[in-house]
């Protein structure tokens, strides 16, 4: 269905424009649904609806706010940029009403809902890191909370963060600033590794393996390396290193592990770089009662803290 070929729906969107009511919550819910999806087909399943039922969902949204949100027809679909920001305002408000109950329910000495945590590749292989066993304990003072957990990059965690898709998430900490809050857990170190040792003076003419974190970008800055092949996580930057063509950064907890299978060694010369694992909270909102408890049982069992 092709919205540009309905003159009349247009000019009903120019004109009316009405405040949301509790009417138009449901609406507003299958329009986030259909936005994260990427589109009607993909979202049926998930919404149990037919596409004529989310196309009218769609279409009371639209009117109320008076702009379109979406385009949708045999180019596929998109949002504009007034459904961008839609998305962005829905998705949150959505999210404040779902904490309404569980709120209520803490007043009451009730731990309930969702506690959406996100992390970064290989927490747990860290020694000193205690999550699961802060999730163990979780479930025993708050059975009725259900953990969400979601394996993200850095760029990805803080993200989730700032559209309020987290809770909290765990990540290291590389900068001061104001817009996060830190509970320190542990420490991780960083350094340069190859396929086998070489010496400082040629060492820096191996192509640096790219991917999207702090001490990337700070290695890259320095001059010192080219950038390689970009690759996703540390799992591809293990195995581009083991091929002996590129050098690149890991943690040491996470290259003593790839060393039992790969022959790999630091860089002479290699930077290091030392930061603390932390649990990292948008300061802007409010914490639940859910994530305070997890907040001080991590607390609790992190020495660092």
């Amino acid at each position: 269905m092709v919205l540009k070929s309905e003159p009349f729906f247009i000019k009903a969107l120019q004109m009316k424009k009405l405040d949301f009511d509790e009417r138009d919550l449901r609406s507003l819910r299958v329009f986030c649904s259909v936005a994260q999806a990427g589109g009607f087909s993909a979202a049926e399943n998930d919404l149990y609806m037919s596409k004529a039922s989310i196309s009218r969902h769609i279409r009371d949204v639209e009117m109320r706010l008076g702009v379109r949100l979406c385009e949708r027809g045999p180019t596929g679909f998109k949002l504009t940029p007034e459904g961008v920001v839609a998305l962005k305002l829905a998705t949150n408000a959505l999210r404040t009403l779902e904490r309404i109950r569980p709120e209520i329910d803490a007043v009451h000495g009730l731990l309930s809902g969702c506690l959406s945590i996100g992390i970064g590749e290989h927490t747990i292989l860290q020694t000193a890191s205690k999550f699961p066993d802060a999730l163990a304990r979780m479930r025993a003072v708050a059975p009725d909370v259900v953990p969400e957990i979601s394996v993200m990059t850095f760029a990805e965690l803080n993200q989730a963060l700032k559209d309020h898709r987290v809770d909290i998430a765990i990540r290291g900490k590389y900068s001061n600033d104001g817009e996060f809050n830190y509970l320190p857990l542990f420490l991780e170190t960083h350094k340069m590794y190859a396929a086998k040792p070489l010496k400082k003076n040629v060492s820096s003419k191996l192509p640096l393996v790219y991917r999207s974190h702090p001490y990337v970008h700070n290695a890259l800055e320095s001059g010192k390396y080219s950038r390689g092949p970009e690759a996703a996580g540390l799992e591809a930057t293990g195995v581009l290193i083991a091929t002996g063509c590129y050098q690149g950064l890991l943690p040491t907890h996470y290259a003593e592990l790839l060393e039992k299978r790969c022959v790999i060694h630091i860089q002479t010369g290699s930077p290091t770089y030392v930061h603390p694992i932390c649990a990292v909270t948008d300061a802007s909102l409010p914490l639940t009662h859910r994530a305070k408890v997890f907040l001080n049982i991590l607390k609790d069992l992190h020495p660092m803290t």
